[in-house]
C-alpha cells in the first residue's frame, strides 16, 4: 500500500522541480528509503538509498575540505562504477563543479580535460575524500546553475566540455519518481560508461524511479546476458552497438522473457534489431502460467549537449509502431525544427538540420565562447548537427548526421542509408560509410565492414549487392573487411580512424 506522506512527498518532487544534483540524493532516500538503489557485479557496492545518501554527505565533506571555493572544478577519474556517480553529487553538494572522466581516455587526453577545465582537484577513489565531517547541507545552488561538465567523446577534434546545470541532469528526470516502483519487481542491468552523459542520464533517471540498478563495470556481452538470465531482471538500456554485440553472443539462444523494457539510445536503432530483441521479451510472466506478449521498446534521441533526451519513441508489444528512423515524440518543454542553412524551416519531406530548444540546452563550452557561438543561437536553439526530414503529423524523420553526408559528383550521399542496405546482406554484421577525398568527384563513398565468422569480402562482392539496391552514385567504390571497428567510449564508430584504413 502507498503511502499518503510519501506520495505527497513524489508530486511535491515533480511539481516544485528545484532539485539539483547535491540534494536529489538525500530527497530521494526520504521518497525510498531502505530500499536497495545498487548492487555492482563481483561483490562490489551493494547499498541502500538511505546509504546512498550518507555517503554523498560524507564525501561532500572531505570535497569540501579540499577545494577552495564553490565553483572549483573536480575531476572525477575513478574506474567505472556507482561510484563515481555518487562522487558526482558529492562534490556538487560541496559545491564544486564534477567532471567525471572515462578510465579508458588516453593519459593525454585527460591532461586535456584537466588543463581545460581548470580543475584543482583529481579524484581517483572515494577513499581520498573519505572520513570528513559530513555535510548536512548543500552549498547553495540553483536549478539554472551549472552542475558539471561533460566532455564530449571526440569522434573529431580535442573534446569540448559540455557545461550542463542542475535543471539539465536533475529535472528532467526527476518526474521518474512516479514510476509504481513499489508495486512491482523490477531490476535494470546496466553497463553503460557513467562518464558519459547517457550512462549518467540513465542511472539518475533509474534512482529518481526507484528501479534498482545492477551495475557492470564493463560491457561484456556475455556478461550481461548472464546477468539477465541468472537475475531474471526486467530491463537493460544500451546503444545500438552493444545490441548487435548481444546477437552476435547468441542472445536468441538465451532465456530473457523476463525483460519487459529494452532501451536504447546515442545512436540510430535499426529497426529490425529492435523487433528481435521485443521478440526475445515479454510483456508479463505469472506463477505457474509463465510468459505472455514480447517486450516493450524504448529508443531516445539525445546528445551531451541537452544532459540527455530531448525526444523518445515507444514500441509497445505486438505492435510494429514505434521503430525505424523517426526520432520520436519531443520531450515536455522542448521544441524541435528543420531549418535550412539560412535558419529558416523546410518544408515538409526536404531535409534539414536538427534544431532543438529546451531546459536541458547547455550553458555553453567551456572554455570556448566561439564553440558556443557555433552550436546555440542568440535566442537559445542548438544546431544538433543531425540531419533530419519533416514526416507528416509534424513527426521528425532521422537521416544522419551533418558530417557524414558525402558530397559525390553534385549529389548528396547520407551515410546512414549506405550502411543500412549494407547491414541487410546476410553475412554483413556492421557496416560504417565514409567519405574519400576524389579530385574528380569531390568525395567517394567507401564501406568498413564486419563479417560473419567464414565469410570472404572477395567472394560477396558487395559492391554489386548494393547497386542492385542504392542508386550508382551511393554505391561504395571501396570495401574492406575488419574483425572490430574503432570506437569511442559510448561505442560510436570514430570514422575518422576508418579513412586511415584505405591509405593514400
Amino acid at each position: 500500500m502507498l503511502n499518503p506522506v510519501n506520495t505527497f512527498r513524489r508530486a511535491e518532487m515533480i511539481f516544485r522541480r528545484d532539485e539539483t544534483l547535491g540534494s536529489i540524493m538525500g530527497s530521494l532516500a526520504d521518497i525510498h528509503g531502505g530500499r536497495r538503489l545498487v548492487e555492482e557485479a563481483d561483490g562490489g557496492l551493494r547499498i541502500t538509498y538511505v546509504q546512498a545518501a550518507k555517503r554523498v554527505n560524507r564525501w561532500g565533506g572531505g570535497i569540501a575540505s579540499k577545494i577552495g571555493e564553490p565553483g572549483d572544478r573536480i575531476l572525477i577519474a575513478t574506474p567505472n562504477s556507482y561510484e563515481m556517480f555518487l562522487l558526482c553529487l558529492a562534490a556538487s553538494r560541496a559545491g564544486a563543479i564534477p567532471v567525471p572522466v572515462n578510465e579508458q581516455m588516453r593519459p593525454e587526453e585527460i591532461e586535456h580535460v584537466m588543463r581545460d577545465s581548470g580543475a584543482k582537484l583529481i579524484v581517483r577513489s572515494a577513499n581520498e575524500v573519505d572520513g570528513a565531517e559530513p555535510l548536512s547541507e548543500q552549498v547553495a545552488a540553483q536549478p539554472g546553475d551549472i552542475a558539471a561538465l561533460f566532455y564530449t567523446s571526440g569522434t573529431t577534434g580535442q573534446p569540448k566540455g559540455a557545461a550542463l546545470t542542475h535543471q539539465a541532469l536533475v529535472g528532467q528526470v526527476v518526474a521518474g519518481v512516479a514510476w509504481p516502483s513499489a508495486l512491482r519487481r523490477d531490476e535494470a542491468v546496466f553497463a553503460l560508461p557513467v562518464a558519459h552523459i547517457m550512462g549518467f542520464a540513465v542511472l539518475m533517471a533509474m534512482a529518481c524511479a526507484g528501479i534498482p540498478a545492477y551495475v557492470l563495470p564493463r560491457f561484456r556481452p556475455d556478461d550481461v546476458l548472464d546477468a539477465i538470465e541468472s537475475r531474471r531482471a526486467t530491463m537493460f538500456v544500451g546503444v545500438p552497438a552493444m545490441y548487435r554485440m548481444l546477437l552476435e553472443a547468441r542472445a536468441e539462444d538465451r532465456d530473457l522473457r523476463c525483460v519487459r523494457i529494452w532501451g536504447s539510445g546515442a545512436d540510430a536503432m535499426p529497426a529490425d534489431l529492435a523487433l528481435k530483441f521485443k521478440r526475445m521479451g515479454a510483456t508479463m510472466t505469472l506463477p505457474f502460467a509463465g510468459s505472455f506478449g514480447e517486450a516493450t521498446f524504448v529508443e531516445g534521441y539525445g546528445m551531451v549537449e541537452v544532459g540527455g533526451g530531448v525526444a523518445a519513441k515507444l514500441s509497445p508489444p505486438l505492435i510494429g509502431l514505434g521503430l525505424g528512423e523517426s526520432v520520436g515524440i519531443q520531450l515536455p518543454n522542448y521544441k524541435l525544427k528543420v531549418v535550412d542553412d539560412d535558419g529558416i524551416e523546410v518544408s515538409s519531406g526536404a531535409v534539414g538540420e536538427l534544431w532543438v530548444q529546451g531546459p536541458g540546452v547547455l550553458k555553453g563550452y567551456w572554455n570556448s565562447p566561439e564553440a558556443t557561438a557555433d552550436a546555440v543561437t542568440a535566442d537559445g536553439w542548438l544546431r544538433t548537427g543531425d540531419l533530419a526530414r519533416r514526416g507528416p503529423f509534424g513527426t521528425v524523420l532521422f537521416v544522419g548526421r551533418k558530417k557524414d553526408v558525402i558530397k559525390h559528383g553534385g549529389y548528396s550521399v547520407y551515410a546512414l542509408e549506405v550502411q543500412e542496405t549494407l547491414e541487410r546482406h546476410p553475412s554483413v554484421l556492421e557496416a560504417a560509410v565514409v567519405g574519400l577525398p576524389d579530385e574528380r568527384l569531390g568525395e567517394v563513398p567507401a564501406a568498413v565492414v564486419r563479417l560473419v565468422d567464414g565469410a570472404d569480402l572477395a567472394s560477396l562482392a558487395l559492391e554489386e549487392w548494393a547497386a542492385e539496391r542504392l542508386a550508382d552514385y551511393k554505391v561504395p567504390k571501396r570495401v574492406v573487411a575488419v574483425q572490430q571497428l574503432p570506437r569511442t567510449g559510448t561505442n560510436k564508430v570514430q570514422k575518422r580512424e576508418l579513412i586511415e584504413l584505405f591509405g593514400e
